[in-house]
């Protein structure tokens, strides 16, 4: 099924961002970006408003006693946001689409850009205005009607106002370079030494040096649980 193909969501009442935002948080997620594709064209959406929704501070300890977790599914975080992120589009009127289950894949980092929140770091590694680079996007709600947004916060990258960029000097393989591209090889070769495994349990050193990455509340958990998905071993 395409993105063109989805069934229509049934008639509701007006969404409101702030019921979203509640909604969201009620389930462990978080709403990190928002557009109208008609004002801010983005790939494979014409109208409406999108919602990007990411992983909010009780999405761990909801994540660890949910049914996807303790059946051992291969792909318990995945399987999970298809069951919660569904959910809200259903109780709220919208469809949702998922950053996994491709190809072809859904365009979040397009659409992630197009909210002004997510920003391109020099490193290449997508940067967001609140989170930094401790970036867990689940899933995106769209509704065929257009509704208020609240502005972007920045106006542009906090990159541009991060003089150090300590994401650049931290891996210790120089896996990042300004501009990339990202040394895919390297990293995973480091990960399988004795000395990445620092990286393993606690997470890439150059995301978490990002200054606005400790605003994220990541549970040390959730990190090392992505760093096995990512680095299977």
């Amino acid at each position: 099924m395409t993105l063109t193909d989805q069934p229509a969501p049934a008639p509701r009442g007006l969404p409101s961002f702030s019921g979203i935002e509640t909604a969201a948080a009620a389930a462990g997620l978080e709403v990190c970006g928002a557009l109208h594709p008609a004002r801010q064209p983005v790939q494979a959406l014409e109208g409406g408003t999108l919602v990007l929704l990411g992983t909010g501070s009780s999405f761990w300890p909801l994540f660890k006693a949910s049914p996807e977790n303790q059946n051992g599914l291969a792909d318990p975080v995945d399987s999970w946001s298809e069951r919660v992120v569904g959910a809200l589009a259903e109780d709220l009127g919208g469809t949702a689409y998922y950053p996994f289950g491709g190809p072809p894949y859904t365009p979040f980092i397009n659409w992630a850009l197009g909210t002004g929140r997510f920003f391109t770091s020099p490193s290449q590694m997508l940067v967001h205005d609140s989170v930094g680079m401790m970036i867990s996007l689940r899933g995106a709600l769209h509704f065929e009607q257009e509704f208020d947004i609240p502005p972007a916060p920045l106006a542009q990258s906090p990159c541009d106002s991060c003089p150090s960029r300590p994401c650049l000097a931290a891996c210790p393989v120089s896996a990042l370079a300004d501009g990339g591209p990202y040394d895919l090889a390297a990293c995973h070769a480091h990960l399988d030494t004795s000395a990445g495994a620092g990286c393993m349990s606690g997470g890439c050193l150059a995301r978490l040096a990002c200054p606005l990455s400790r605003t994220a509340r990541r549970d040390p958990g959730q990190t090392a649980h992505h760093m096995r998905h990512f680095h299977p071993q």
